[in-house]
């Protein structure tokens, strides 16, 4: 099929053509774009927390009673919730989670020297200090949360206290290799402006309870603390069917060991639950993402066809006469496939330019990272297939126009 003839119609056409073009140019910019955006969410809200988050529920508990032990309230908690049947470890801590947003955090330098250099510069930025969340709970957190230890220990009984600072802690990977690079961070002692604190455990992951960028959300620390308030966190581990009866239980079961508390119906969440919660704008984010893509793409799929129909009606007598000189259905066929060909690759080679101008303005203004160019190819192979199969329809018809019929036609 020669190239001359549809450009000398396009050329016909000029308005038209242009219009159309433009179209999948800004369809191909903001698909490449929306599609990263989604990827990103996707990979956001996919990230692990490091926990055994199936098989986890969460039930907040404030007592109301005064000059009440609170120690020996935890204590007596725990004991009836261990003996619900299906729970298999039960914790309590004093309220942060990953995820559920309730964050604490503190400054821990690799040693002295490091906090001195932080207070020169006042910040903690190029001195090897950091600000990980901060986890406590009694024993058997670790084990509860289903963390992976990778190097050292749990505590010991003796470490836990319930007032001031404990001398020892268990950090992730990221946090270590953040303290000590290139270095083993197991045993060594990080300080915090007035103590030493012991590295004995390293684990695998912990995300922290709110988010903030890649390069800091594994960034957390577990102290080996006892909560010391009547506000309070117990965990539960359970299997996943379990979760819903599990919590119905413990709440009935802490009333019964203490009717003078407050258990809000909202924090009795599965840990599913409290993941979804914290996710909930990404996820809906990703929705209306997907659904303008699929809307955009559609519209310009209409635009296409509703073109290649009008065409068809249009050049109804020349088709014709092609028939008649001998084009076959299958050159008239291909004439208007490779003429939606052209104007689609006109418009995608614009819209590579416009993803990549549209890209580095959200870089500036809302810190999105740069386009991967792999995204570009792959938008311009979804809108070369859907300019095909639109304008399929119309070019079917037009090929099955009879010679006579057309020749005939004013």
């Amino acid at each position: 099929m020669q190239i001359r003839p549809i450009l000398s119609t396009l050329h016909h056409h000029k308005l038209t053509a242009v219009l159309l073009t433009l179209q999948v140019a800004f369809t191909c910019a903001i698909v490449c774009n929306v599609a990263f955006m989604v990827a990103q969410r996707v990979q956001r809200i996919s990230v692990p927390t490091g926990i055994a988050e199936n098989e986890l529920s969460a039930i907040h508990s404030r007592g109301i009673e005064k000059g009440e032990n609170v120690q020996a309230r935890h204590v007596a908690d725990l004991t009836a919730l261990r003996a619900i049947p299906g729970v298999r470890s039960a914790v309590a801590v004093s309220y942060s989670l990953p995820l559920n947003q309730s964050e604490s955090s503190s400054g821990i330098c690799p040693s002295k020297q490091a906090l001195d250099r932080a207070m020169q510069r006042n910040s903690i930025d190029g001195s090897g200090c950091v600000q990980p969340a901060s986890y406590d709970g009694t024993p058997g957190l670790i084990a509860t949360l289903g963390l992976h230890l990778v190097a050292g220990r749990d505590f010991l009984p003796d470490e836990y206290v319930s007032k001031g600072k404990p001398a020892v802690a268990i950090v992730t990977r990221a946090l270590a290799e953040k303290l000590y690079p290139g270095q083993p961070a197991l045993g060594q002692s990080m300080y915090d402006g007035d103590n030493f604190i012991r590295i004995v455990g390293i684990v695998d992951t912990l995300l922290r309870p709110a988010l903030d960028k890649p390069g800091v959300d594994g960034d957390s620390m577990i102290w080996p603390q006892r909560p010391d308030d009547s506000s309070v966190t117990y965990v539960l581990r359970s299997a996943p069917q379990d979760r819903q009866r599990v919590l119905k239980a413990a709440e009935a079961a802490l009333l019964q060991a203490s009717p003078n508390r407050i258990i809000d119906p909202k924090q009795m969440q599965t840990y599913t639950q409290i993941r979804r919660t914290y996710f909930q704008r990404d996820t809906t984010m990703i929705g209306l993402l997907i659904a303008s893509a699929l809307g955009l793409l559609f519209v310009t799929a209409l635009g296409i066809a509703g073109l290649a129909n009008f065409w068809v009606q249009q050049r109804t007598r020349s088709i014709g006469i092609r028939r008649a000189i001998g084009a076959t259905r299958a050159d008239v066929l291909r004439y208007f496939q490779t003429e939606n060909f052209l104007i689609v690759s006109a418009g995608i080679v614009l819209g590579v330019l416009l993803a990549v101008t549209l890209n580095l303005l959200l870089m500036t203004h809302y810190e999105l990272p740069r386009l991967p160019l792999w995204y570009l190819p792959i938008g311009a192979l979804v809108l070369w297939v859907l300019g095909q199969l639109s304008v399929l329809s119309p070019a079917l018809r037009a090929s099955r126009v009879p010679p006579v019929v057309a020749t005939r036609s004013v």
